[in-house]
């Protein structure tokens, strides 16, 4: 194996980022109804295969089908950036979301950690804004 140099190696950006999930019509109510994400493409069929989400420059996917590919609360996880942080934890608890983290204030922003239908991690995130 011959290996290339590293002026020969560029990783350009983050493609997107992905989650896989055991039963896709529950992942997509979780979603884009809870979450209120809007699909914008769909591979496959309804019940197998992959759905993107594009958020503003990014991309979520959620997906199954894949041989290996589990969903699991220990690996890595999306944050996703909220307008109103108290307002979204109020909705995320009326509907019944696991907290893996409660919310937490640091100096800069308030996060908390829930976990979809299938157990992955996402974080939730507000920026703190200067006045």
């Amino acid at each position: 194996m011959v290996l290339k140099r590293r002026s020969e190696l560029k990783v350009l950006e983050i493609a997107f980022s992905a989650y896989p999930v055991t039963d896709l019509p529950r992942a997509r109510r979780f979603y884009e109804g809870i979450l209120a994400l809007e699909p914008a493409r769909l591979f496959g069929t309804e019940t197998q295969g992959f759905v993107e989400y594009d958020i503003g420059g990014s991309t979520l996917g959620i997906g199954n089908g894949v041989e290996g590919w589990e969903p699991s609360p220990n690996g890595g996880c999306v944050a996703l950036e909220v307008e109103d942080f108290p307002a979204m934890v109020e909705h995320l608890r009326t509907s019944g979301v696991p907290f893996r983290v409660e919310p937490v204030e640091t100096p800069v922003c308030w996060l908390a950690v829930i976990s979809d239908p299938d157990g992955n991690s996402l974080l939730i995130h507000c920026l703190k804004r200067s006045s």
